[in-house]
């Protein structure tokens, strides 16, 4: 077993509400491979990212976010850091997993790309960017419990579509009320219970795009959420 191999980092400080964030040490894994992802550790905390993880895998906490403070620097898997891109910080997710990030306050989801590493606060998951915060309202309460679902790889997503929701009702009957005004109005709508809620979506979308940019010509009221 070769011996661990210390290397000495450039800070990375990555924005988590007011807290700054340093990766101080990279190790070399005893079985690491060219281009596999390294040991590190912060602030005497060491970790492992995962090599591989299932679609479908989830994880609970604290979601936050960073914005103009990093813009233009360095992330962690050496590309630049855009607040207006669709990416987010994990602490041991592989690089470039997909995840859909769902704020359990609101039901509001958005899909990230995994690209740097953090946040390093207790009870923290996942750092997103500024635009991707926005999207599921951290902009205005700065973090907020979410779950988070691994999607897909490399940039891709493989979940079987998207919908949008356009509404959430303590009886089904108001759900069905109100799917029926919009398939009236030539959608294609499908009621779902949620938890204590039946919410109304609008179906039949391949990527989340094309029911963001749907969502938008059609000037609907609602959030794009993962099938």
């Amino acid at each position: 077993m070769k011996k661990k191999l210390l290397f000495t980092l450039l800070c990375l400080l990555l924005f988590t509400g007011c807290t700054q964030r340093y990766i101080t040490e990279v190790y070399e894994t005893p079985r690491a491979k060219k281009g596999t992802e390294k040991v590190y550790s912060v602030n005497g905390q060491v970790y492992h990212p995962k090599k591989e993880v299932p679609i479908g895998w989830t994880q609970r906490g604290i979601a936050s976010w960073y914005g103009s403070k990093f813009h233009g620097k360095y992330t962690s898997n050496g590309e630049i850091y855009n607040m207006y891109d669709f990416t987010a910080a994990h602490k041991t997710l592989p690089m470039n997993t997909m995840v859909k990030v769902t704020n359990l306050n609101n039901g509001r989801s958005v899909l990230v790309r995994i690209n740097d590493r953090g946040p390093f606060v207790k009870g923290r998951i996942i750092d997103l960017s500024y635009v991707a915060g926005k999207e599921i309202g951290l902009d205005k309460s700065g973090t907020a419990p979410v779950k988070i679902t691994v999607v897909g790889f490399k940039g891709k997503n493989y979940v079987t579509g998207y919908m949008i929701q356009v509404g959430a009702f303590s009886r089904k009957k108001g759900a069905e009320i109100t799917a029926q005004k919009y398939k009236e109005l030539g959608y294609n709508t499908k009621v779902l219970r949620k938890g204590d809620y039946y919410k109304v979506f609008i179906i039949g979308f391949k990527t989340y795009n094309d029911a963001k940019q749907y969502k938008i010509s059609h000037n609907l009221k609602g959030f794009v959420v993962g099938e």
